[in-house]
């Protein structure tokens, strides 16, 4: 389960950057990042225990996929990583959906 190290690493690089009790961590993950949301705040609680994040609330907004076909110019949603236009061409430039980042912290 490589949540369980994504979320470490985030209670880490929180911890480092602040310097109090954090009540809430948001956080952008991608649809097409192979995150499992749920299965990341279940670890956000485990990584949390015993430091200055424990009782703090996960917030994740998933970032949907997007798409640019070089082939014909259209932008696109992706719901899964076939990089495929509706077009049909597979000349196709991910533009949205592998993010994996902390947008904010709230500090209590």
């Amino acid at each position: 389960m490589h949540e369980l190290a994504i979320a470490e690493n985030v209670v880490s690089s929180v911890l480092e950057r602040t310097d109090g009790r954090v009540s809430v961590v948001r956080l952008r993950v991608g649809q097409l990042s192979g995150v499992v949301p749920d299965a990341l705040t279940f670890c956000f609680e485990i990584a949390t225990m015993g430091t200055a994040l424990e009782g703090a609330v996960l917030e994740i907004e998933e970032q949907r996929g997007r798409a640019h076909c070089r082939s014909c110019g259209e932008e696109f949603s992706m719901e899964d990583a076939f990089l495929l236009c509706p077009c049909g061409s597979a000349d196709v430039q991910l533009l949205a959906g592998r993010e994996l980042s902390v947008t904010s912290v709230q500090v209590a």
